[in-house]
């Protein structure tokens, strides 16, 4: 058999240039987190039959249910062609796949220094966000839960205050507001000693009545932007951390697609050499 450098053709049949564990290992890579885009999926659209219909499209750009459902469905799609293509060497399905997370990566990477850049802007932003999930609270149950174990968790209340629950139908302060929670903030605002058992839920009633010093003795006043803030100021390695562990899997996948494409592209080189020879033997 002549042997040659890599990139020139062997005439041997049996050679190939496709590694078999890069292969299957980009297979099982992919196979994977294909698996969790499923599960993912699955949660998703359970959470959203679950609810009533009437507030199924209430407000979906704040619901977890189909932000999870939207990231299932855009993994289940990228994992399948690594899967496939990497099973049949299709090189079209490993383009797609590694040129996909090299788009997703460069906008995380984007987002993350446009947001250190214009910092205004997206605390700006994250204030929309949290002002709409405020007004949408009682309309969406896994919208609720975050909201609160977010304020609990956090010990704030309201996006920039806690007089931001007045934009909730619920608990607006207007006169003319019917209902029980007028004036008032969910629970999870309120001052909670670590061995009490049993949760007063109605411990926000009319709070938004009081004044900042006399709300602060009941309920945590201060906002969830700013406490936001502040906990990403006080975990910047932790939050380095676990950017580099979210783009570990991204750039080992986009490293085997790629190695496995050229991989796949030298055996084609190969197979064609092989066809020639075979056909015209003097050449």
């Amino acid at each position: 058999m002549e042997v040659k450098r890599r990139g020139t053709p062997v005439s041997s049949e049996a050679f190939t240039y496709v590694s078999p564990v890069v292969k299957y290992l980009l297979f099982i890579f992919n196979f994977i987190f294909w698996i969790i885009s499923l599960v993912m999926v699955s949660i998703g659209v359970f959470a959203r039959l679950t609810k009533h219909a009437e507030t199924a499209l209430a407000c979906l750009s704040v619901d977890p249910a189909m932000m999870l459902m939207v990231v299932g469905v855009l993994m289940f799609i990228i994992t399948f062609c690594g899967c496939v293509g990497s099973l049949r060497e299709n090189i079209c399905l490993l383009q797609t796949f590694c040129i996909s997370l090299i788009a997703i990566f460069m906008l995380q990477l984007a987002a993350g220094i446009m947001g250190f850049i214009f910092s205004d802007k997206a605390r700006y932003k994250v204030t929309e966000m949290v002002n709409n999930a405020i007004v949408h609270y009682r309309d969406d149950i896994d919208l609720q839960n975050l909201i609160d174990f977010g304020q609990k968790e956090f010990g704030c209340c309201g996006g920039v205050t806690y007089t931001d629950w007045s934009r909730n139908l619920y608990f607006n302060c207007s006169k003319d507001n019917p209902s029980r929670e007028r004036c008032s903030v969910p629970f999870s605002c309120c001052i909670m000693s670590k061995d009490q058992e049993v949760i007063n839920t109605m411990c926000g009633q009319g709070m938004q009545e009081h004044e900042y010093l006399e709300a602060g003795n009941h309920i945590h006043t201060n906002g969830c932007i700013d406490k936001l803030v502040d906990w990403i100021h006080s975990n910047m390695f932790i939050l380095g951390g676990v950017a580099l562990g979210l783009a570990t899997p991204q750039l080992v996948g986009i490293l085997l697609s790629q190695i496995l494409i050229n991989q796949i592209k030298d055996q084609i080189e190969l197979q064609n050499y092989n066809q020639k020879h075979r056909s015209d033997p003097w050449s």
